[in-house]
Protein backbone atom coordinates (compact mmCIF):
# COMPACT_ATOMS: atom_id res chain seq x y z
CA UNK A 1 0.00 0.00 0.00
CA UNK A 2 1.38 3.15 -1.04
CA UNK A 3 0.85 6.63 -2.87
CA UNK A 4 2.37 6.06 -5.89
CA UNK A 5 -0.43 5.91 -8.81
CA UNK A 6 -1.65 2.90 -10.77
CA UNK A 7 -1.68 4.49 -14.15
CA UNK A 8 0.95 7.04 -14.74
CA UNK A 9 0.81 9.03 -18.44
CA UNK A 10 2.43 11.90 -19.71
CA UNK A 11 0.35 15.49 -20.06
CA UNK A 12 1.35 18.67 -21.32
CA UNK A 13 5.27 17.79 -21.11
CA UNK A 14 5.20 16.79 -17.24
CA UNK A 15 4.41 13.41 -15.66
CA UNK A 16 0.87 12.76 -14.60
CA UNK A 17 -0.93 9.55 -12.46
CA UNK A 18 -4.28 8.31 -11.62
CA UNK A 19 -3.83 7.37 -7.74
CA UNK A 20 -6.15 4.92 -6.30
CA UNK A 21 -6.76 7.50 -3.32
CA UNK A 22 -8.41 9.62 -5.47
CA UNK A 23 -9.97 6.67 -7.78
CA UNK A 24 -11.76 5.49 -4.55
CA UNK A 25 -12.94 8.54 -3.17
CA UNK A 26 -14.29 9.24 -6.79
CA UNK A 27 -16.22 5.25 -6.91
CA UNK A 28 -17.20 6.04 -3.18
CA UNK A 29 -19.29 9.30 -3.99
CA UNK A 30 -20.64 7.62 -7.37
CA UNK A 31 -22.33 4.82 -5.00
CA UNK A 32 -23.35 7.76 -2.80
CA UNK A 33 -25.45 9.22 -5.39
CA UNK A 34 -26.65 5.51 -7.21
CA UNK A 35 -27.78 4.30 -3.60
CA UNK A 36 -29.78 8.00 -2.91
CA UNK A 37 -31.27 7.54 -6.00
CA UNK A 38 -31.93 3.71 -6.17
CA UNK A 39 -33.28 3.88 -2.21
CA UNK A 40 -35.67 6.73 -3.24
CA UNK A 41 -37.04 4.76 -6.17
CA UNK A 42 -37.75 2.27 -3.79
CA UNK A 43 -39.68 3.93 -1.38
CA UNK A 44 -41.60 5.68 -4.37
CA UNK A 45 -41.00 9.37 -4.45
CA UNK A 46 -41.80 11.38 -7.50
CA UNK A 47 -38.96 12.69 -9.62
CA UNK A 48 -39.30 16.24 -8.95
CA UNK A 49 -38.63 15.17 -5.08
CA UNK A 50 -35.30 13.03 -5.98
CA UNK A 51 -33.86 15.67 -8.07
CA UNK A 52 -34.05 18.59 -4.95
CA UNK A 53 -32.50 16.24 -3.06
CA UNK A 54 -29.82 15.31 -5.26
CA UNK A 55 -29.03 19.01 -5.63
CA UNK A 56 -28.88 19.07 -1.55
CA UNK A 57 -26.51 16.46 -2.01
CA UNK A 58 -24.27 18.14 -4.62
CA UNK A 59 -24.43 21.02 -2.11
CA UNK A 60 -23.14 19.29 1.25
CA UNK A 61 -20.37 17.28 -0.58
CA UNK A 62 -19.25 20.14 -1.88
CA UNK A 63 -19.43 22.28 1.08
CA UNK A 64 -18.02 19.55 3.05
CA UNK A 65 -14.73 19.09 1.21
CA UNK A 66 -14.28 22.65 1.65
CA UNK A 67 -14.96 21.89 5.51
CA UNK A 68 -12.76 18.74 5.64
CA UNK A 69 -9.88 21.07 4.41
CA UNK A 70 -10.55 23.92 6.70
CA UNK A 71 -10.65 21.83 9.87
CA UNK A 72 -7.34 19.91 9.18
CA UNK A 73 -5.63 23.32 8.23
CA UNK A 74 -7.37 24.59 11.93
CA UNK A 75 -6.26 21.73 13.11
CA UNK A 76 -2.54 22.17 11.84
CA UNK A 77 -2.28 25.56 13.39
CA UNK A 78 -3.36 24.02 16.79
CA UNK A 79 -0.37 21.85 16.24
CA UNK A 80 2.86 24.07 14.67
CA UNK A 81 0.91 27.55 14.95
CA UNK A 82 1.15 27.51 11.08
CA UNK A 83 -2.44 27.93 9.63
CA UNK A 84 -2.16 25.75 6.29
CA UNK A 85 -4.41 24.06 3.94
CA UNK A 86 -3.10 20.39 3.66
CA UNK A 87 -4.94 17.07 4.35
CA UNK A 88 -8.45 16.51 5.14
CA UNK A 89 -10.65 15.23 7.67
CA UNK A 90 -13.65 13.36 7.69
CA UNK A 91 -15.56 14.60 10.25
CA UNK A 92 -14.28 18.23 9.58
CA UNK A 93 -16.34 16.89 6.35
CA UNK A 94 -19.40 15.83 7.78
CA UNK A 95 -19.89 18.45 10.01
CA UNK A 96 -19.28 20.58 6.98
CA UNK A 97 -21.79 18.39 4.87
CA UNK A 98 -24.71 18.10 7.69
CA UNK A 99 -24.91 21.99 8.34
CA UNK A 100 -25.29 22.46 4.79
CA UNK A 101 -28.25 19.76 4.75
CA UNK A 102 -29.88 20.98 7.52
CA UNK A 103 -29.43 25.01 6.75
CA UNK A 104 -31.24 23.86 2.79
CA UNK A 105 -33.82 21.73 5.09
CA UNK A 106 -34.56 25.20 7.03
CA UNK A 107 -35.29 26.94 3.65
CA UNK A 108 -36.93 24.73 2.30
CA UNK A 109 -38.78 23.19 5.28
CA UNK A 110 -42.27 24.83 4.72
CA UNK A 111 -42.30 22.86 1.34
CA UNK A 112 -40.62 19.75 1.74
CA UNK A 113 -40.03 19.30 5.56
CA UNK A 114 -41.88 15.97 6.27
CA UNK A 115 -40.17 13.89 3.44
CA UNK A 116 -36.96 15.13 3.96
CA UNK A 117 -37.56 14.36 7.91
CA UNK A 118 -38.98 10.51 6.09
CA UNK A 119 -35.74 10.35 4.04
CA UNK A 120 -33.02 10.96 6.50
CA UNK A 121 -33.67 7.17 7.04
CA UNK A 122 -31.38 6.00 4.57
CA UNK A 123 -29.85 9.00 4.07
CA UNK A 124 -26.89 7.69 6.09
CA UNK A 125 -26.50 4.89 3.85
CA UNK A 126 -25.16 7.15 0.89
CA UNK A 127 -22.54 8.39 3.27
CA UNK A 128 -21.60 4.75 4.75
CA UNK A 129 -20.83 3.52 1.52
CA UNK A 130 -18.86 6.79 0.17
CA UNK A 131 -16.92 6.59 3.68
CA UNK A 132 -16.33 3.13 3.26
CA UNK A 133 -14.76 3.39 0.36
CA UNK A 134 -12.96 6.51 1.21
CA UNK A 135 -11.33 5.01 4.10
CA UNK A 136 -9.99 1.92 1.58
CA UNK A 137 -7.82 4.79 -0.59
CA UNK A 138 -6.65 5.61 3.19
CA UNK A 139 -5.49 2.43 3.36
CA UNK A 140 -3.51 2.50 0.03
CA UNK A 141 -2.19 6.11 0.31
CA UNK A 142 -0.90 4.76 3.44
CA UNK A 143 -2.50 7.71 5.69
CA UNK A 144 -4.81 7.02 8.86
CA UNK A 145 -3.13 3.97 9.78
CA UNK A 146 -3.02 2.30 13.33
CA UNK A 147 0.12 1.01 15.09
CA UNK A 148 3.48 0.68 13.68
CA UNK A 149 4.38 -3.12 13.72
CA UNK A 150 7.88 -3.25 12.53
CA UNK A 151 9.75 -3.99 9.31
CA UNK A 152 8.84 -8.20 9.74
CA UNK A 153 5.53 -9.61 8.16
CA UNK A 154 3.31 -9.70 11.21
CA UNK A 155 -0.19 -11.35 11.47
CA UNK A 156 -2.90 -8.74 10.99
CA UNK A 157 -0.58 -5.99 9.65
CA UNK A 158 -0.29 -4.71 6.55
CA UNK A 159 2.51 -3.39 4.80
CA UNK A 160 2.43 0.53 3.92
CA UNK A 161 4.30 3.62 3.31
CA UNK A 162 3.22 5.30 6.56
CA UNK A 163 4.21 8.01 8.98
CA UNK A 164 7.29 5.84 10.04
CA UNK A 165 8.33 4.74 7.01
CA UNK A 166 7.76 1.20 5.05
CA UNK A 167 7.04 -1.39 7.44
CA UNK A 168 3.57 -3.10 8.66
CA UNK A 169 1.03 -1.22 9.95
CA UNK A 170 -2.25 -2.21 11.87
CA UNK A 171 -4.92 -1.87 9.33
CA UNK A 172 -7.43 0.73 11.33
CA UNK A 173 -8.62 1.67 7.28
CA UNK A 174 -9.46 -1.21 6.91
CA UNK A 175 -11.45 -1.93 10.35
CA UNK A 176 -13.06 1.15 9.65
CA UNK A 177 -14.38 0.06 6.17
CA UNK A 178 -15.50 -2.98 6.85
CA UNK A 179 -17.48 -1.39 10.09
CA UNK A 180 -19.03 1.04 8.03
CA UNK A 181 -19.60 -1.87 5.47
CA UNK A 182 -21.37 -3.51 7.86
CA UNK A 183 -23.54 -0.61 9.31
CA UNK A 184 -24.92 0.40 5.93
CA UNK A 185 -26.08 -3.33 6.03
CA UNK A 186 -27.86 -2.67 9.04
CA UNK A 187 -29.49 0.58 8.16
CA UNK A 188 -30.55 -0.64 4.92
CA UNK A 189 -31.90 -3.61 6.42
CA UNK A 190 -33.69 -1.89 9.46
CA UNK A 191 -34.85 0.10 7.28
CA UNK A 192 -36.33 -1.65 4.15
CA UNK A 193 -37.70 -5.02 6.49
CA UNK A 194 -39.21 -2.58 9.31
CA UNK A 195 -39.64 0.65 7.82
CA UNK A 196 -37.60 2.21 10.44
CA UNK A 197 -37.26 5.71 10.65
CA UNK A 198 -34.37 6.25 12.95
CA UNK A 199 -31.35 5.22 10.67
CA UNK A 200 -29.87 8.68 10.91
CA UNK A 201 -29.83 8.33 14.99
CA UNK A 202 -28.19 4.84 14.53
CA UNK A 203 -25.48 6.09 12.21
CA UNK A 204 -24.54 9.38 14.07
CA UNK A 205 -24.24 7.11 17.89
CA UNK A 206 -22.52 3.78 16.57
CA UNK A 207 -20.02 5.65 14.02
CA UNK A 208 -19.22 8.47 17.10
CA UNK A 209 -18.66 5.29 19.75
CA UNK A 210 -16.44 3.19 17.16
CA UNK A 211 -14.46 6.23 15.71
CA UNK A 212 -13.89 6.96 19.80
CA UNK A 213 -12.40 4.00 20.61
CA UNK A 214 -10.70 2.99 16.98
CA UNK A 215 -8.74 6.40 17.65
CA UNK A 216 -7.01 4.71 20.50
CA UNK A 217 -5.40 2.29 17.83
CA UNK A 218 -4.29 4.77 15.68
CA UNK A 219 -0.86 5.68 15.16
CA UNK A 220 -0.32 8.66 12.49
CA UNK A 221 -0.14 12.00 13.74
CA UNK A 222 -3.43 13.51 14.63
CA UNK A 223 -2.65 16.29 16.63
CA UNK A 224 -4.10 16.64 20.18
CA UNK A 225 -7.45 18.64 20.82
CA UNK A 226 -7.67 18.61 24.69
CA UNK A 227 -6.04 16.66 27.65
CA UNK A 228 -5.19 13.57 25.58
CA UNK A 229 -8.09 13.58 23.25
CA UNK A 230 -7.51 13.50 19.54
CA UNK A 231 -9.74 16.13 17.54
CA UNK A 232 -11.72 13.09 16.20
CA UNK A 233 -12.48 11.86 19.52
CA UNK A 234 -13.46 14.80 20.50
CA UNK A 235 -16.48 15.48 17.98
CA UNK A 236 -16.84 11.88 18.53
CA UNK A 237 -18.05 12.56 21.87
CA UNK A 238 -20.65 14.87 20.76
CA UNK A 239 -22.09 13.15 18.47
CA UNK A 240 -23.30 10.29 20.34
CA UNK A 241 -25.77 12.68 22.41
CA UNK A 242 -26.30 14.40 19.55
CA UNK A 243 -27.64 11.07 18.14
CA UNK A 244 -29.71 10.08 21.26
CA UNK A 245 -31.71 13.43 20.52
CA UNK A 246 -32.35 13.31 16.87
CA UNK A 247 -34.43 10.65 17.87
CA UNK A 248 -36.35 12.86 19.75
CA UNK A 249 -36.42 15.53 16.87
CA UNK A 250 -37.51 13.36 14.47
CA UNK A 251 -40.39 11.94 16.28
CA UNK A 252 -41.57 15.20 17.03
CA UNK A 253 -41.32 15.34 12.97
CA UNK A 254 -43.24 12.48 12.50
CA UNK A 255 -45.83 13.15 14.62
CA UNK A 256 -46.64 16.43 13.15
CA UNK A 257 -46.90 14.02 9.81
CA UNK A 258 -49.39 11.87 11.50
CA UNK A 259 -51.77 14.64 12.93
CA UNK A 260 -51.61 15.94 8.96
CA UNK A 261 -53.09 12.89 7.03
CA UNK A 262 -54.91 12.36 10.02
CA UNK A 263 -57.02 16.10 9.72
CA UNK A 264 -56.30 15.43 5.84
CA UNK A 265 -54.82 19.09 5.58
CA UNK A 266 -53.35 20.30 2.52
CA UNK A 267 -49.90 18.47 2.39
CA UNK A 268 -47.80 21.37 1.28
CA UNK A 269 -44.96 19.29 -0.08
CA UNK A 270 -46.81 17.70 -2.88
CA UNK A 271 -44.84 18.55 -5.76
Amino acid sequence: MHPDPIISFELFGKEQGIYLYGLLISVGLLLCFAVLFFYAKRLKYDSAFIDFVFYMGIASIIVGFGSAALFQAFYNYLESGVFKFGGITFLGGLIGGVATFLILYMVFRKRYSTRLCEIVSYLPCCILIAHAFGRLGCLFAGCCHGEYLGQSPVSGGVKMDGTFGWGYYVPTQLYEALFLLVLFGVITFLVFKFDFKHGLSVYVTSYGLFRFIIEFFRDDDRGVFIGSISPSQFWSLLMIPLGIALIFFQNKMLAKRAEELKNALPVEDEV
